[in-house]
């Protein structure tokens, strides 16, 4: 009896007959990753945070400009203030001799002191004025804050620049995931096939009498069990297809077209080290920490300096009173302003902005350590899963010749059931594990790719340069 090898052809049919994924909508990793940037609500809360920090930053520079108001009093006074002549000349010194206090006597007591007593200003009283103030030196604390400003600035891009990376990172992680699903989902849907024809040959070779009936069990126990597998690599699909979709954001089950792959090489270490600790956004964020600690330091020294501004005022509106007649329409000065008791704390304020700037020396050294050993430790993972998926082609062949080996033996009645079986299944793992070793690869490859601001290049790795994994 001729028996049909266990290798099905075509299986893609197969797969999608299984799989309710006809609505699925296909996506290459390029158009995912620039979804991601477009859509994505995280991103766009850190390209909001940059746009503030940037008003901020525009702000501050206000603080070079004169501060010019408008201000309108109303007053009520006790009683109306009035001015006589006997008043005027109780003032004078002449008013103290005798000849000073017979005047006086008469202007008080006659009818003259009350005809020329002038108003100078009633009750009600309303006043309102334009007054500028324009600092011109402030002992560098207006350069400082925008030295500040700027650091936000820069620390807020470095944050979104970061993000980004993270993104890419967890696009990579669910993007591929899925492609890996749908692969091991392939992988098993071939077990599933192939034991299902062992099992309906040993039905046949059972009823021809030519092997034992626990052989036809083995065969029927292992083919139930491939089913379970195969389902069970559904589910995971599936899961994994939910966590991409959530990502993109898309209303339909996205489905990746682009597949994995390896590279024959990869560039040496240093070249992503250096690229790393150049480039690496959390070491700009914690330079630009480093020039706000510097800012609140000058903040905190120009505390101790005289602040030197120009103001004027101009009146806008007044009473129409004999005092408001003789007020000056506009002024204008130079004032200064020297702290000699100040409350604010500017001695301790002022050390704590030098042990800022140590603090943020200790944490990039410690940074850029811990960067170098990430990136060093993700390049040899990424040449151990390259070692293992080419290691693993050998044992590929050899795991392929034995199932078809052990396949036709089982027809003559040289083999066990349970031979074709374990040929079967370790097929499948070897399958499972070289494309477990191409997915750590890629997972690998965009972690360093992100890493050292090169996510531009993944197109290059895959497109131009890469070897796609094929069943």
């Amino acid at each position: 009896m001729k028996i049909r090898p266990l290798m099905v052809k075509h299986l893609t049919i197969a797969l999608f007959a299984i799989v309710p994924m006809v609505q699925a909508a296909p996506v290459s990793f390029n158009d995912a990753w620039y979804t991601v940037v477009t859509q994505n609500d995280g991103l766009a809360a850190d390209r909001a945070s940059v746009e503030q920090a940037q008003y901020m930053q525009d702000a501050a520079k206000d603080l070079y400009f004169p501060k010019v108001t408008v201000g309108a009093n109303y007053t009520r006074l006790d009683h109306d203030i009035k001015l006589s002549p006997a008043d005027v000349f109780s003032s004078t010194s002449a008013s103290n001799t005798d000849i000073g206090k017979v005047i006086n006597n008469i202007i008080s007591n006659s009818q003259l002191n009350s005809a020329l007593t002038s108003n100078i200003s009633d009750r009600d009283v309303f006043t309102s004025s334009i007054r500028a103030i324009w600092p011109i030196f402030t002992g560098g604390r207006i350069n400082a804050a925008q030295d500040i400003a700027q650091g936000k600035t820069d620390q807020a891009k470095y944050m979104l620049a970061m993000q980004q990376q993270a993104k890419f990172e967890d696009l990579s992680r669910f993007y591929f995931g899925v492609v890996l699903a749908k692969n091991v989902l392939q992988t098993r849907t071939e077990v599933a096939t192939g034991l299902k024809h062992h099992y309906q040959d040993a039905v046949k070779l059972e009823q021809q009498g030519q092997i034992a009936r626990v052989e036809r069990l083995q065969a029927q126990a292992a083919y139930d069990k491939a089913k379970v597998e195969q389902q069970k690599s559904l589910r995971d699909l599936e899961i994994a297809q939910v966590a991409l979709t959530q990502l993109l954001k898309q209303s339909t089950p996205a489905m990746p077209s682009t597949g994995l792959f390896i590279n024959n090489s990869l560039p040496p270490m240093s070249a992503f080290v250096d690229k790393t600790l150049a480039t690496y956004p959390g070491l700009h964020i914690l330079d630009a920490k480093r020039k706000q600690a510097g800012g609140l330091i000058e903040v905190e020294q120009g505390k101790y300096y005289p602040e030197v501004y120009l103001y004027g005022d101009y009146n806008l509106h007044d009473s129409g009173s004999l005092a408001a007649k003789m007020a000056p329409d506009w002024a204008v000065g130079v004032g200064v302003s020297v702290p000699l008791i100040d409350n604010s704390g500017r001695s301790g304020k002022l050390s704590a902005a030098h042990s800022m700037v140590t603090q943020v020396n200790h944490l990039q050294a410690q940074a850029q350590q811990d960067l170098t050993v990430l990136v060093e430790k993700t390049y040899r993972e990424a040449k151990q899963a390259l070692e293992e998926y080419n290691g693993l082609a050998s044992s590929l062949a050899l795991a392929n010749e034995n199932s078809l080996l052990r396949e036709k033996a089982f027809g003559q009645g040289l083999s066990t059931s349970l031979d074709v079986v374990d040929a079967e299944l370790f097929v499948a793992s070897i399958k499972t594990q070289r494309l477990a070793a191409a997915y750590q690869y890629v997972a690998c490859l965009t972690r360093l790719l992100a890493i050292s601001g090169e996510m531009n290049t993944f197109k290059n790795y895959q497109q131009y340069q890469g070897i796609e994994v094929k069943l």
